[in-house]
């Protein structure tokens, strides 16, 4: 029987997998979106959610235990001076997981694993659009 096992093992041993998750949880506050594997997410977004909740008040002993897990302190930084602020509303599920499907080599399930409040900024339309709209007012302000 498989009851009240706490956690996905993942394959690897103890010391592999606290390395995994805090390494994919560092990628995760650095960049707001990783892609990587459905069971990887699952773990890692369990974690990421208590440094979130722990960053939404910025205090030293907070900062401290954060500080156990996340090594590089510019993405401490980072978690408590913009990404816990940003979450300071919402009662919980800071994370969000998207299917992409199956990987090539050995039809994992891959998935993104991002912050919910992540915006995609690739509407080179939109940017193209702003940018004349400025090219176009600059001269006009100059001749004036």
């Amino acid at each position: 029987m498989n009851h009240k096992n706490g956690f996905n093992p993942l394959s690897r041993t103890s010391a592999h997998r606290r390395a995994l998750s805090r390494n994919m949880v560092t990628s995760l506050f650095r960049f707001e979106r990783i892609t990587t594997t459905k069971a990887k997410a699952k773990s890692v977004r369990r974690a990421a959610e208590k440094l979130i909740t722990r960053a939404k008040v910025d205090s030293v002993h907070n900062r401290r235990e954060a500080a156990k897990f996340i090594q590089d302190e510019r993405i401490l930084n980072k978690l408590f001076t913009d990404i816990g602020p940003r979450m300071q509303d919402r009662p919980g599920g800071y994370t969000r997981i998207l299917k992409l499907g199956f990987r090539q080599g050995d039809a994992a399930d891959v998935v993104i694993l991002e912050l919910v409040d992540y915006k995609l900024e690739i509407d080179t339309e939109e940017k193209k659009t702003t940018a004349n709209a400025r090219k176009v007012k600059e001269p006009a302000s100059a001749k004036a």
